[in-house]
């Protein structure tokens, strides 16, 4: 992912009002390891139900104002992230709903899906694939990460695209 600027990223959110993008407390863009990103995602400190996430489309950073699911109503279920779609973690994964864009939003239309609470989809894509997964093939293991990767921006960038949808 392109390295953004705070200014970039309060102007990128498609179903946030300009004072929610304003007041949204932004994470240390200077120590993020932007190569090792598909998306940047973060829990804001002082409004833990409320998370952002930003995903480049067509070369523009896009941004989703989430809201996470209560933690004290969460069970103990496993889930699997429909982002990262990792087998290995699964037990940190949340419903997040993001209000839709536009007039839909402010019917107060919303979609949901489930994502890894901590937003480490970009991390879990590049684990080094398991003797089951890739064998003991340097080859197969780099094609299965390179798969991984490509499936995580298809997935976040659709959510994105499905969040501006006027349905």
């Amino acid at each position: 992912m392109e390295p953004l600027t705070e200014k970039q990223i309060r102007s990128s959110f498609i179903n946030a009002s300009r004072r929610e993008a304003a007041q949204a407390t932004l994470p240390d863009l200077d120590a993020l390891d932007w190569t090792a990103l598909d998306y940047l995602g973060w829990r804001d400190r002082k409004a833990p139900l409320s998370s952002y996430v930003v995903v480049e489309i067509d070369g523009e950073p896009r941004g989703v104002l989430l809201r996470a699911s209560d933690p004290s109503l969460r069970g103990r279920r496993k889930a699997v992230c429909n982002w990262c779609e990792d087998v290995v973690v699964t037990e940190d994964v949340s419903l997040y709903v993001a209000r839709r864009g536009g007039a839909s939003g402010r019917r107060g239309n919303t979609i949901g899906t489930m994502i890894c609470t901590e937003f480490l989809c970009s991390q879990n894509v590049r684990r080094t694939p398991t003797f089951t997964e890739a064998g003991n093939d340097p080859v197969a293991a780099e094609l299965i990460v390179e798969r991984r990767v490509a499936g995580l921006r298809e997935r976040s960038a659709k959510f994105v695209a499905e969040v501006l949808s006027t349905r």
